[in-house]
């Protein structure tokens, strides 16, 4: 199951939520069972705060995953700086959709055991991500 939340940012951004929970086909394509998902749409300001207090990181990100994964099944919760998200999107010359659905796929790729700290590891995490865009409709 996942549940979208906004906290410190207008309710009335255009997320297409629908659209968004098919990101998560991408846990059964991994192999993993779906458990309970949280994501939460926020501000840049909240975010950032949360970087700081939680990973002691004094820098905006577009999105921080807390991942409860045990046995196979996927939990977390994702925090998304709507901010970050469409200003990348201008950047990319990208829809503010298509750049949510990547920044989430990203997350939840996090939560099935991919890492980016690496330039390696950022490869195969794209790889990954322009892979599960294209398998929900996004070109």
């Amino acid at each position: 199951m996942i549940q979208f939340f906004y906290e410190d940012c207008d309710k009335e951004v255009s997320i297409n939520e629908k659209e968004l929970l098919k990101t998560t086909q991408l846990i059964d394509i991994e192999g993993f069972k779906k458990g309970e998902l949280t994501v939460v749409f926020c501000s840049d300001a909240y975010l950032l705060t949360m970087n700081k207090q939680h990973l002691n990181h004094d820098y905006y990100t577009d999105i921080i995953t807390f991942s409860y994964v045990e046995d196979g099944i996927i939990s977390g919760d994702l925090f998304i700086s709507v901010d970050r998200v469409f200003e990348n999107a201008i950047h990319e010359r990208v829809s503010n959709q298509k750049e949510m659905a990547r920044v989430l796929i990203h997350g939840l790729l996090h939560l099935c055991g991919y890492n980016d700290k690496t330039k390696e590891e950022s490869r195969v995490m794209r790889l990954k991500e322009n892979q599960y865009l294209l398998m929900i409709g996004f070109t």
